[in-house]
């Protein structure tokens, strides 16, 4: 049986590695950038240190930053008339999972005009055309949205995310500049991190994971565990740094073998409470890798003798289990993460409701455990 892998044909890492977004946009000819990002990113003035590279090579751009934390089926509707109106050929990113998943959903209806509902593009995707070619650089070091062919848009109507996969949103280029990244206020880094982490974790057990996926999904999480507390509580520059490849990394693997049910229960939190997404996932994680331990404890044991526990090559199968969770507990403690579900006001007469929302998750295939809606319900109990 054959696997399929679909990455970025160029990116560029480093400090200041923005510098040659001027040059690539020139060099491919393109006339005019629709510029996507959010406006607490424009307020902070992170927004401006792309502009001032547009400015500089006199690229003209219309800016566009209606979006959401938990970005809408409004938020793309009406980012696709201000695209139109700018006469644009070009979308550059600026941002976070919100700003690149919003360009992306942009970019898809921009050449499939009969996909402008938006609603059609959930789950596996057969648009035919490809996408407005969109430069992604983000300024968090977690959703790794710059090199996968997945986003996730918010029907506000039926308060669902819908996870959106297609080969043809993907970026032609990525630019993980960690300068972009430095100003992340403490508690984004520690989500956006813990965001990554799962990534790695739930695209190493799923499923579909093969070879390849491992190799990505393996390193991402040692970085992860080595940087993470320095990034976050240090502000250290070149931990900073290897987050934003970390989390590449993980992107590169899970954006091509799926994940799992923390992705799936997470993802209901975040359309109906709103809850930042690596919030929901940081609490979720530790709970469903109890769960999904009882299948998939071998691998836990491997994750942990690469992360500095090699007595793990002697322990039990639920010493293992205990471990491997009480180390990603403690990893989300050290950075300050909230530890429950009731904290970021979750109810539990939602639980029912969430459950089936979760049950009709794309991501949910790919838990290498099978989980009924009670069993949800029961997680989600847990978490509180």
């Amino acid at each position: 049986m054959s696997s399929k892998f679909v990455l970025n044909e160029t990116s560029y890492f480093g400090k200041g590695a923005r510098e040659e977004l001027a040059g690539e946009i020139q060099k491919r000819g393109f006339q005019k950038v629709f510029l996507v990002s959010d406006k607490a990113l424009v307020e902070a003035g992170v927004t401006a240190k792309v502009e001032e590279v547009l400015k500089k090579a006199k690229i003209k751009y219309k800016l566009y930053s209606e979006i959401k934390p938990n970005p809408t089926i409004t938020n793309v509707k009406d980012g696709v008339k201000a695209c139109k109106l700018s006469k644009a050929d070009v979308i550059v990113a600026v941002g976070g999972g919100s700003s690149i998943d919003t360009a992306k959903g942009i970019s898809i209806v921009m050449t499939n005009p009969d996909r402008a509902d938006v609603k059609s593009l959930n789950g596996l995707s057969n648009t035919v055309n490809k996408g407005m070619p969109i430069i992604a650089l983000p300024t968090t070091a977690g959703t790794a949205a710059e090199v996968t062919i997945n986003y996730v848009i918010t029907d506000e109507e039926r308060q669902v995310k819908m996870v959106c996969v297609d080969p043809n949103d993907i970026p032609i280029l990525a630019i993980i500049d960690s300068e972009l990244m430095a100003s992340m206020p403490k508690g984004l880094a520690a989500a956006t991190g813990m965001d990554a982490l799962t990534h790695a974790v739930e695209g190493y057990i799923t499923n579909a994971h093969n070879e390849m996926s491992d190799m990505f999904h393996m390193k991402a999480i040692e970085m992860i565990f080595m940087y993470l507390p320095a990034a976050v509580n240090d502000k250290d520059p070149h931990a900073i740094e290897m987050m934003g490849l970390a989390q590449y990394i993980a992107g590169m693997g899970f954006s091509n073998v799926g994940l799992g049910i923390v992705h799936s229960m997470a993802h209901q939190l975040g359309a109906v409470y709103d809850t930042p997404h690596g919030i929901a996932n940081a609490i979720l994680l530790p709970t469903v890798m109890r769960f999904n331990g009882e299948v998939s404890w071998e691998r836990f044991r491997e994750i942990l003798i690469h992360i500095g526990r090699e007595d793990a090559a002697h322990l039990s199968k639920q010493d293992i289990i205990n471990t491997f969770v009480w180390k990603i507990s403690e990893l989300s403690k050290s950075v300050g993460i909230t530890q429950s579900l009731r904290e970021v006001g979750v109810k539990e007469e939602d639980f029912e409701m969430l459950a089936d929302k979760a049950m009709e998750d794309p991501c949910k295939p790919g838990n290498p455990r099978e989980v009924s809606k009670e069993d949800f319900i029961e997680l989600y109990r847990q978490a509180m």
